[in-house]
């Protein structure tokens, strides 16, 4: 496909063009291990890379290059590989750059993860990280070492959807030499492609909305070719973190959609976010498509809507937290985001509980903190449920 054609028409067709040998329309899953060259003369030429071709699905697979090619064009990148995990693509994207001695500035607003990633497993190799409390990019210069290789963020940020400001951070990092690195998996490509504001690589939990449907795991980076071959290399091969042929099918097969799906789902939560902005029970909402939101102008600018995660503070605290949570019916409580249906987290209670207290309110995950990964049910059932579940 052309760079020219618009997102819907990628979204369908990027990466996937007719089987050459079946006519096959849809992309076979080659659920194969291994490959077979023709000698062995091709298959030394092969593993040299002088000759492309597939040897072993570690190192390629053809369902799985066909995911890469349709995330790299959705995202307007140079080249893309494909994870088992957001986790996977998240923390190879980061051993991609830092190494022992080296310093990430990190935004302290990440998917929990991500942090303990930064925070625990990097001091293990000899590297470090500062967390910038504030979503400032004077903030953020002030925390830059002399050995800093990476600016690493997210945006809207999990969970309670603080907005950086992509094209000032990118810039920073140009001024300083520094690569940026975004989590876009809250936004998708479908809303915001970091990339076109000049950022260096963007990763996503390709779980979420690249999928879009819950059954299927995995993750990407997308970046500048060197950088990815250098993944290819030095990362994925030797830390063995690649998605399964079958899994890339799926997630192949819920991107066609995902022009379909965000519309939905940013409608619903926008209405949602809106009628719990004017909840007796509520004490505060964190969507930044309302307009109080300290980051709605800065999403309005580099977002082509505002996404369908929302949380909010139920007033009681703890308990009432859990209590909206028990209440629910057309809201599932479970874990994830970017499902078509509609998920429910109380975050004090499951994916912040091991956070010490004044860790957790520090970062807004306040003892009444409610998540909502809003799916594409009908908006009225989804706004009757949160209003019986808060009938308490």
């Amino acid at each position: 496909m052309k760079n020219g054609h618009q997102f819907a028409t990628l979204a369908v067709h990027a990466g996937e063009p007719p089987c050459r040998v079946t006519g096959a329309l849809d992309t076979p899953i080659y659920q194969s291990t291994t490959f077979v060259s023709a000698s062995a003369d091709e298959m030394a030429a092969v593993y040299g890379e002088e000759k492309f071709g597939y040897m072993y699905t570690r190192y390629g697979n053809p369902t799985i290059r066909a995911l890469e090619e349709k995330v790299q064009k959705l995202e307007g990148g140079e080249a893309a590989l494909a994870f088992s995990s957001g986790m996977a693509a998240i923390s190879s994207a980061i051993l991609g750059y830092v190494k022992a001695g080296d310093h990430v500035v990190a935004s302290r607003s990440l998917y929990g993860a991500a942090y303990n990633f930064l925070n625990r497993k990097l001091p293990r190799m000899g590297a470090s990280t500062t967390f910038v409390e504030s979503t400032r990019v004077e903030d953020f210069e002030k925390a830059i070492q002399p050995n800093t290789r990476m600016i690493y963020f997210e945006t809207p940020s999990n969970p309670v959807l603080a907005i950086l400001d992509i094209a000032a951070l990118a810039a920073l990092g140009r001024s300083r030499g520094i690569p940026t690195v975004i989590d876009n998996t809250f936004a998708s490509p479908a809303l915001q492609q970091p990339l076109c504001l000049g950022v260096t690589v963007a990763v996503h939990s390709a779980t979420k909305y690249l999928c879009g449907h819950g059954d299927a795991m995995g993750g990407a980076v997308i970046g500048p070719k060197p950088v990815i071959d250098e993944l290819v290399h030095e990362v994925i091969r030797d830390f063995g973190g690649v998605i399964s042929p079958f899994n890339a099918w799926l997630i192949l097969r819920g991107i066609r959609t995902l022009h379909l799906r965000m519309p939905a789902h940013c409608s619903n939560a926008q209405q949602i976010a809106e009628f719990l902005d004017q909840h007796p029970k509520v004490e505060r909402v964190n969507y930044p498509g309302l307009p109080k939101h300290p980051g709605h102008e800065i999403a309005a600018k580099q977002m082509k809507a505002f996404g369908a995660m929302i949380s909010f503070e139920v007033k009681g605290g703890y308990e009432s937290g859990k209590k909206v949570m028990d209440r629910v019916k057309v809201f599932a409580r479970a874990a994830s985001l970017g499902d078509t249906r509609s998920l429910i987290v109380h975050s004090a209670s499951t994916s912040h509980r091991a956070v010490p207290r004044d860790q957790r309110l520090a970062i807004g995950v306040t003892d009444g903190l409610v998540r909502l990964s809003v799916g594409i049910e009908a908006a009225d059932d989804l706004l009757q449920d949160l209003d019986q579940a808060l009938a308490f």
